[in-house]
């Protein structure tokens, strides 16, 4: 195994154990760019973007969009991902006493995870709180470095079918178990003990169950990893890395990190709100130019993992494009425009990983198998432009531990590193060249 290989998956690791939540992932991904000298705009202040100038923009504290300044750029490269995992909500009234003697949390579900996963592993919270400071409002974004509750099991002895098929109740079977005490008001103190203020101060909160084992390697040749969250946000931390050492750039470099995916994308800070298009227009309209004059020489890539063809059930992928762990970066397609990816953006983003160095493998769903969407057709129903829907094969999607290959990680951020280099040229007949 190449060393490099499991350099870029520990460091993968590492981001993923900063990033528990969508809150705590923007937050990491925004002290990166600052450490690379990207500065922070506001949407309520005009914009002066200079030349060569590096910029970042949050909103909801929960999705990011970055980009840089690329002089004589006729278009953009962008690679979007998202922050958000399937998970655990926290309620607004969170606290129930159980048995007359103990606290349980009121949770509902967020997005469609393997709910037997989530059981008899030590569990924390993570999300953010609204503080009020005098008359204002402050968002503060809260992790726990430590264990805090657990979703257990039944025993067997009391529900004998449970390795027959069991449904599960989210109102009855999920709830996790946090105190020993039945004195409500303990999410509250946590929360204010970990942020350094008082409770009463804390006025809201936006708090999820996590799953804050660090990931790690594994198998004979150390050629796979497991951790929570592989999915999306391997793909956010490669898209990043290939943004952040990309060089000389022809067009503009665009790094998007969306929150909600899971759930369909259909919020103010989803691929599916004007968050790309306020940006772009925000870009072209520093350089004078109308964003309609730019997008046909842009080209996008939906960053999402993709299903491995699983060892122990082979036969529900397609035999002939199923993906493989640690055999290169995934290309997705699918009939119905499930996936953003059509012949014309195939080939320009296989050409980059050929150039690249980088192997590639395609993707599609049995034909009588339905499969999920993911950010490319929805965010271009706001920005209209070609797009691929790329990603990493991997395992157990979904679950609170998934399995990806050591390899991968590094492919994709050179295959992407190759992306943010290029610039799209289009002549007068519409044909268009890589430069």
């Amino acid at each position: 195994m190449n060393r490099s290989d499991l350099d870029c998956t520990n460091a993968l690791l590492d981001f993923l154990e900063a990033s528990p939540v969508s809150f705590a992932a923007v937050k990491e991904v925004a002290a990166r760019l600052e450490a690379q000298g990207f500065e922070r705009l506001s949407f309520r202040d005009s914009w002066t973007l200079k030349e060569g100038g590096r910029y970042y923009v949050t909103r909801n504290d929960s999705s990011l969009i970055a980009f840089s300044m690329t002089a004589g750029a006729n278009g953009f490269m962008i690679a979007a991902s998202h922050s958000d995992s399937p998970s655990f909500k926290l309620k607004t009234e969170s606290e129930v006493v159980a048995c007359d003697r103990y606290l349980k949390l009121n949770t509902e579900g967020y997005g469609g995870m393997i709910i037997s996963s989530w059981f008899d592993r030590p569990l924390s919270l993570a999300g953010r709180a609204i503080v009020k400071n005098g008359a204002s409002f402050e968002t503060k974004v809260v992790t726990f470095d430590r264990d805090l509750c657990l979703i257990p099991n039944v025993c067997i002895h009391f529900n004998r079918e449970i390795n027959n098929g069991y449904k599960y109740n989210k109102a009855v079977d999920t709830l996790p178990l946090l105190s020993n005490s039945k004195e409500t008001g303990t999410i509250k103190a946590l929360v204010a003990e970990r942020l350094g203020v008082e409770a009463d101060a804390i006025v809201s909160l936006d708090l999820f169950v996590i799953n804050r084992a660090r990931g790690s390697v594994f198998g004979a040749d150390d050629a796979f990893f497991c951790a929570p969250r592989i999915d999306d946000l391997q793909c956010a931390y490669t898209t990043l890395e290939a943004f952040l050492e990309a060089s000389a750039p022809k067009a503009i470099p665009v790094y998007a990190l969306f929150d909600n995916e899971e759930v369909g994308s259909e919020t103010k800070q989803g691929a599916a709100s004007t968050l790309l298009s306020d940006v772009l227009t925000r870009i072209a309209e520093a350089d004078g130019r109308a964003l309609s004059a730019m997008l046909p020489a842009s080209l996008m890539l939906s960053c999402d993992n993709g299903h491995a063809m699983h060892p122990n059930h082979p036969e529900l992928s397609d035999a002939k494009n199923a993906p493989h762990l640690n055999e290169g970066v995934v290309i997705k397609h699918n009939a119905n425009q499930r996936y953003a990816t059509d012949a014309l953006s195939e080939a320009l983003f296989a050409e980059i990983c050929r150039r690249a160095d980088v192997p590639v493998q395609h993707f599609s769903n049995r034909s009588d198998i339905a499969g999920g969407g993911t950010l490319g057709s929805i965010s271009n129903t706001r920005v209209s432009l070609k797009t691929v829907d790329i990603g990493l094969a991997q395992l157990a999607m979904h679950s609170a531990v998934e399995t990806g290959g050591v390899k991968d990680t590094a492919y994709m951020i050179r295959a992407c590193k190759a992306f943010f280099e290029t610039a799209l040229c289009l002549d007068d007949e519409g044909a268009i060249e890589l430069q």
